[in-house]
Formats: structure tokens, C-alpha cells, sequence
């Protein structure tokens, strides 16, 4: 059996699963928001995880091993969480020695974008392929590298810290840096937008469908804009069309630079396709080498919604 823990900026989840001959089972799965100062945070992770292995009547020592999947930057070497910007206050946790104190079992930590792409790789749309990105394209952005067969984690294991690439001077703030790659390519980014571009309107005596009202900014979020972009709203289009454009010259940059196989995009990319792909391959086919671009398919996480499950209990297939 398979023990996992999903930690993310907005949500969190405690995982039970079990290795079959070609995929994981998922057993059990309970989530919960990131709502409470870090280290209480931990307990509950940890207490919610005693109680599902109580209640299916599993033993810890029974346990294969233990991963876990959390947003970068951290030290998988070292077992630490480092500051990730969308998880204020985690600063050096040692959440491996925690976790191997607590439970006893071996445990392996690993960016979220480097355990999702495990997952899309062997389990996912990533099955059959030696060279590939994945991008999380969720809350933050960050990329995880299987290179000629091989995760690529980067000697300081901070290879693939992608959202803290500046695409411009000026724009929205992702990963502490205006312009950014996660600015520009995020739930908070595209929410940003959004509200600038409401604020445009606003101003002109214009209303948008994601928001008639200026006491209604702060409550913008990347589902409201997308829904009145699939609802035909001009300005919800553009704000898409902004990041779809921003997302396709990073991903410009690495089909040069890798000249991988294959680009998986997750979350964000996997419900609002049809609103970035047109504007994210205009900027590809005219700034990336054509036989590269060529010899590269882009597609959304096939794992879906449930890749990072599949994540954090792949890494703990891979910890002992």
C-alpha cells in the first residue's frame, strides 16, 4: 500500500492507494484547504493520515513508502520545503524527517511539477515517451524534465523553477516577479489580468461578464473568466488570449533549448484549452525552430484533474 501527501497553495490532500501490474489504485482520498499556520498544517496532515489508515484497517509498517508532492522550491536531497511563494511561512521544513519519524516508513519528496510528471510519464499521456515537459499551470508554474528517461532535477534540485522566467518588464506578479512566467501563466495571474481588464472597462462605463462592478474585482478569479469566455464575453476572451500568448513564448524558449517530444499541460491548460492553444501556437510557429516544433506534440495532462494524486503516490512507489 501507498501513503501520499498533496501539498498545495490552496488545498491540500492526504492519499491512500495500491500498485497494481500497470497503474495505481486510489483507495482513499481526503482533501482539505491550506488554512492553517505550518506546522499545524502538518498535524493535521499527518493525523488525517492515521485515521484513513485506521479506518481501511492498514498497518504503517505495512506501508511500501510514503511521497510527497509539494509546490517548489524545496531540497529533495535534504527532505526540506524552502519557502515555496504560494505556501507563506513553510521557511526549511524538514517535512522528511517529520514524516519518517511519524510513520516510519521511507519517504521521498519532490517538487509538484517533478512528481506530476512521473505520474503523466508513467501513467499518464507522457506512457511511451523518453523526453518530456510538464507543466502545472495551476495555482503557480512550475515544470518538471524527464530527459532521455530520466527525471532532471538540476544539482541544486531547482531544474524546472520555470515561473520565475521574466516575459516582460511590466505585468502581473507571479513567483515575487512582475512579468513573470507565473504572472502571465496562473490561476493568480490570469486573475489579474482579468482585473485589469475589468478596470479598463470599469472606468469607461463598461461592465464585463466576470464582473459588472467595481466592489466585484477582488472577488475575479481564473473559473469566472474563463466561464464568461466560453459564454462569448470579448474581454474574457482577450484576457485568455493575453496568456495563451505569454504561454506560448516560454514554451518557444524550451522546444529550442530541449527539443523534447512531448509538452503535458496541466490544470488551467486542460479546461480552458480551446481559449489559449490558438494564441499560444501563433507565438510558437513564429518564434521556435519549425522542425522542433515539428517533432513536438502539445497536449493537455492526461492524468486530468487527478494527476496530482497520482503524483504524490508515484513517489511513493519510487521511495523505497
Amino acid at each position: 500500500m501507498l501513503l501520499g501527501f498533496d501539498i498545495g497553495g490552496t488545498k491540500c490532500a492526504v492519499l491512500i492507494g495500491e500498485q497494481t501490474a500497470d497503474n495505481i489504485r486510489l483507495v482513499c482520498k481526503e482533501s482539505m484547504p491550506t488554512d492553517l499556520p505550518v506546522y499545524e498544517m502538518i498535524e493535521k496532515l499527518f493525523s488525517t493520515a492515521e485515521n484513513l489508515l485506521a479506518q481501511y484497517g492498514i498497518a504503517a509498517a505495512s506501508l511500501h513508502g510514503i511521497g510527497i508532492s509539494c509546490g517548489g522550491p524545496l531540497s529533495s536531497k535534504r527532505g526540506l520545503i524552502l519557502s515555496p511563494p504560494n505556501l507563506l511561512g513553510w521557511d526549511n521544513v524538514p517535512i522528511v524527517k517529520m514524516s519518517t519519524e511519524r510513520f516510519g516508513r521511507p519517504v521521498l519528496l519532490q517538487n509538484d511539477a517533478n512528481a506530476c510528471a512521473v505520474a503523466e510519464w508513467k501513467y499518464g499521456a507522457g506512457r511511451g515517451y523518453d523526453n518530456l515537459m510538464f507543466f502545472t499551470f495551476g495555482t503557480g508554474m512550475g515544470a518538471g524534465l524527464i530527459l532521455n528517461g530520466q527525471l532532471y532535477s538540476g544539482i541544486s534540485d531547482l531544474a524546472g523553477e520555470v515561473g520565475h522566467i521574466r516575459l516582460a518588464e511590466l505585468g502581473p506578479v507571479g513567483f515575487g516577479k512582475a512579468g513573470s512566467f507565473e504572472g502571465f501563466c496562473s490561476g493568480g495571474g490570469i486573475a489579474q489580468i482579468g482585473q485589469f481588464k475589468a478596470r479598463e472597462m470599469l472606468q469607461v462605463g463598461k461592465t464585463t461578464g466576470y464582473c459588472k462592478h467595481i466592489s466585484e474585482l477582488t472577488g475575479v478569479t481564473a473559473k469566472s473568466i474563463a466561464e464568461a469566455a466560453h459564454a462569448g464575453d470579448e474581454t474574457a476572451i482577450e484576457v485568455y488570449r493575453i496568456c495563451g500568448h505569454y504561454l506560448g513564448k516560454a514554451l518557444a524558449l524550451f522546444i529550442d533549448i530541449l527539443n523534447p517530444e512531448l509538452i503535458v499541460l496541466g490544470s488551467i491548460f486542460g479546461r480552458a484549452e480551446s481559449l489559449l492553444r490558438p494564441a499560444m501556437m501563433e507565438v510558437i510557429e513564429k518564434e521556435a525552430y519549425f522542425e522542433s516544433v515539428e517533432a513536438c506534440k502539445i497536449v493537455p495532462a492526461g492524468l486530468s484533474e487527478n494527476v496530482g494524486d497520482m503524483a504524490a503516490l508515484s513517489l511513493a512507489i519510487l521511495s523505497n
